[in-house]
């Protein structure tokens, strides 16, 4: 990455080099003051031809491509840490990456794929993070949840007894990305960091392929217009605690502090393992 850019906002974007969070980066990117984005990427080189990209449509040369495997814990951190050397603040983090599978498989740290990689990826990150969110003027978090949010077991998040099935999974990792966003927020109360979730509705994209084949969704710029608004607008400076959709407030079926605080602390434990 290049060096920090400290004059101007500085934004990362995770899953940035297709589908919503190319659009996210992009629309980042494309602001007036031409702030610093981070597309934070598993492939280099599909996130390095995304940020070639971007920067061509956007005319904007302050993009850098940060590569990290939300599915693997000694990848976030080592993303967290290289971060950290270069820049000295974060002024929103978009917690944007997720994938399906159609079979149950484990992350390299031996976790249920599709929550290792969308729930523990987001959990990692945002508290890897939450000092440089800090030493913004007004950090803050986005997650991107869905309305495809459903069956999350907390006695069984990795499918050990159940049956795996790839939408229950995925659902379930969507109701967590809400809760957890509730969770973060409580814990950021008093702090000028807010946290907050959105559903970009269903997209076309191939994710929504996999899980609903022959189903056509919205464009993946209209299903990324929150996350942006979200993460840069001054109409929202302030707001925490909430899910979107649209740029309208929704309620959210997923309030419940005890069990937020139980998934909290599967996440803490599941994080931690392997840690030196």
């Amino acid at each position: 990455m290049a060096s920090a850019r400290n004059e101007r906002p500085l934004y990362l974007v995770t899953g940035a080099n297709a589908g919503i969070g190319y659009e996210i980066a992009r629309g980042l990117a494309n602001a007036t003051d031409k702030p610093s984005v981070i597309l934070a990427c598993r492939d280099h080189s599909k996130g390095e031809a995304a940020r070639a990209k971007i920067s061509a449509e956007t005319g904007n040369p302050n993009l850098d491509v940060l590569v990290v495997d939300l599915a693997s814990r000694e990848s976030v951190r080592r993303a967290a840490e290289e971060f950290s050397k270069i820049h000295a603040r974060l002024d929103a983090l978009v917690n944007n990456a997720g994938m399906s599978s159609p079979k149950r498989q484990e992350s390299t740290d031996g976790i249920e794929l599709t929550f290792a990689t969308n729930v523990l990826g987001y959990f990692l990150l945002t508290n890897l993070l939450l000092d440089a969110l800090g030493r913004s003027p007004a950090g803050r978090i986005v997650n991107v949840a869905s309305e495809m949010a459903y069956g999350l077991d907390l006695d069984d998040v990795e499918f050990k007894q159940r049956t795996y099935n790839p939408s229950t999974a995925y659902a379930q990792s969507k109701q967590a990305n809400r809760m957890l966003t509730w969770a973060c927020a409580r814990r950021l109360e008093g702090t000028p960091i807010t946290a907050n979730a959105m559903s970009p509705g269903a997209v076309d994209t191939p994710l929504l392929h996999a899980l609903a084949p022959g189903m056509k969704g919205r464009s993946t710029e209209k299903g990324a217009e929150t996350a942006v608004w979200l993460a840069a607008s001054p109409d929202v400076a302030g707001l925490s605690n909430r899910l979107w959709f649209d740029r309208a407030e929704r309620a959210c079926k997923f309030h419940n502090p005890e069990q937020e605080e139980r998934l909290w602390a599967i996440c803490e434990e599941l994080s931690s393992k392997g840690k030196a």
